[in-house]
């Protein structure tokens, strides 16, 4: 009850702060874990170990077993409603996409990549691209040593691609590469006429009434593939659920059973890798995986999907470790007698946790002496050009006005010992570049803020942009006309750090 009350003020939060936010979630049935042979104490165990892990800040968990939530985490400030970035887990529904064109006869495994884009082939290329088809794109083994920066340097990202030297003959050699799942969905739209994202709409996302969701577009038209989903938690316990049933979602065939298998077995010995998924440490496991930490994870012999949404600077290991020893050894071929404490204190858990606040005080003699100040800031990654701050001692709430390089002017809220959250149609960090990065994705975004006084002069903000993933980290050091701002992102051992003079002052 406690969760729904949750819910529900964090609905009303957003309407009051102009942000609509259309719910699409509550789909999936739930059921006390003990009642699917599973513990309570083990998923609460599970989640202690996720939410203890350095370096990360855990956005969701979604446990099903036997087609059932037992077990479904949002720490706050982050919601269920909240759709996520999913990078390279992005692959994976690429992946469904060519399994769907290919059932309907549009595509074949060996299709060769020319074919399909004539017009956009270099002027010289090794002879040897000729030779790349379908099936080395989905088993990453194109035999073009990948340039990761090259989406970030022309808006041409099919002729840059097919211009790069070979480096292995195609089919021989996996090397990874997000550009490998852009050309499969450009493939797509090629041979059906509609966007990845529409032809996935139309024959997966409809029948599973997954309605959320958005995939970024690149400059020349088509879905990213290898990154830019947008989606749901409950939505990717879904697709996990399609793909541990064969591809069928209540009975009905939405993917070809074979092509399931076929996602799910390794391609080339020793790549661990099937048709855009991974193989887990898990026998039997496979996964969709994205950086930072977003995982999609299917266990047959256990009738079990884990969705896992972080922010997290660790190489996953960890937290799938958790899901592997925490767990699944758990987990029974039938029901479990009730454990009443256990499952309280797992509800208990799942209504009350959060991500931890900015610590120390909530008032400071700088917040009456700097109340109205405005911040310089020098070039930055983050495109902020003048800060200024307002402070609500009775409210206590810090108002942090942005404006950006363009001239254009928003504010951000930040609550003592509480998450204030604001909608904004500024984009959030990404720690990707690519040209028309967020083009595709419909805002406005939404910005949670904490705020504590660490020092007489100083004050620490946090901030989540809960609808993506991006977390800031800000430390406002205010000394005389000077002011120091220091900025970290993600976790990330890089810091900004910018000396800044006070243009206002009260």
């Amino acid at each position: 009850m406690k969760n729904k009350y949750r819910i529900l003020a964090a609905l009303l939060c957003l309407v009051l702060t102009g942000g609509m936010l259309r719910a699409q979630t509550g789909d999936l049935p739930h059921a006390v874990p003990e009642a699917e042979g599973v513990p309570s104490e083990a998923v609460h165990t599970m989640f202690d170990s996720l939410m203890a892990l350095p370096r990360t800040e855990i956005h969701s968990v979604v446990v099903v077993r036997h087609g059932k939530v037992i077990g479904e985490l949002h720490p706050a400030p982050f919601a269920p409603e909240y759709r996520h970035t999913m990078y390279s887990c992005s692959k994976t529904f690429v992946a469904a996409g060519v399994g769907l064109a290919i059932a309907d006869n549009r595509l074949c495994l060996d299709d060769r990549v020319v074919d399909f884009f004539p017009e956009q082939l270099p002027d010289t290329m090794d002879i040897r691209v000729d030779d790349i088809t379908v099936r080395d794109l989905l088993t990453m083994t194109a035999g073009i040593t990948p340039d990761w920066q090259m989406r970030s340097l022309t808006p041409h990202w099919i002729r840059a691609y097919l211009s790069k030297p070979i480096a292995a003959e195609p089919g021989t050699k996996f090397q990874y590469d997000s550009l490998c799942s852009y050309l499969l969905a450009a493939m797509v739209q090629r041979a059906t006429g509609k966007t990845l994202l529409d032809y996935l709409q139309e024959r997966i996302f409809t029948p599973m009434h997954i309605t959320e969701v958005g995939w970024e577009l690149s400059p020349e038209g088509y879905n990213t593939g290898g990154w830019g989903l947008h989606i749901q938690s409950e939505s990717l316990a879904k697709f996990g659920l399609m793909l541990l049933d064969g591809g069928r979602w209540q009975g009905k065939q939405l993917l070809p059973e074979w092509w399931v298998r076929e996602m799910m077995t390794e391609q080339k010995p020793g790549t661990n890798y099937g048709y855009q998924m991974w193989k887990c440490e898990y026998p039997g496991a496979w996964r969709a995986d994205g950086a930072l930490g977003q995982f999609v994870i299917v266990v047959p012999d256990k009738d079990m999907v884990v969705v896992i949404t972080q922010c997290s600077l660790l190489n996953g290991v960890a937290a799938r470790r958790a899901v592997w020893e925490q767990l699944l050894p758990k987990a029974t071929d039938t029901p479990l007698p009730e454990d009443k404490k256990a499952y309280r204190r797992l509800q208990k858990m799942q209504a009350r946790a959060a991500l931890p606040f900015a610590q120390g005080k909530a008032k400071a003699k700088a917040d009456k002496l700097y109340d109205g100040a405005a911040i310089e800031l020098p070039d930055n990654k983050y495109g902020f050009a003048k800060l200024s701050f307002s402070f609500d001692r009775k409210a206590r709430q810090v108002v942090m006005g942005v404006t950006d390089r363009d001239g254009n002017a928003y504010k951000l809220l930040f609550g003592h010992k509480r998450w204030d959250t604001v909608s904004t149609s500024a984009t959030p960090p990404y720690s990707i570049s690519p040209i028309g990065k967020f083009t595709g994705i419909e805002g406005p975004f939404r910005v949670a803020g904490s705020y504590a006084w660490t020092g007489k002069h100083t004050l620490r903000l946090k901030a989540h942009y809960v609808n993506w993933i991006s977390a800031l980290d800000l430390t406002v050091r205010f000394d005389g006309d000077k002011a120091y701002v220091h900025i970290g992102e993600n976790y990330s051992n890089q810091m900004t750090e910018l000396e800044c003079p006070l243009t206002k002052r009260p």
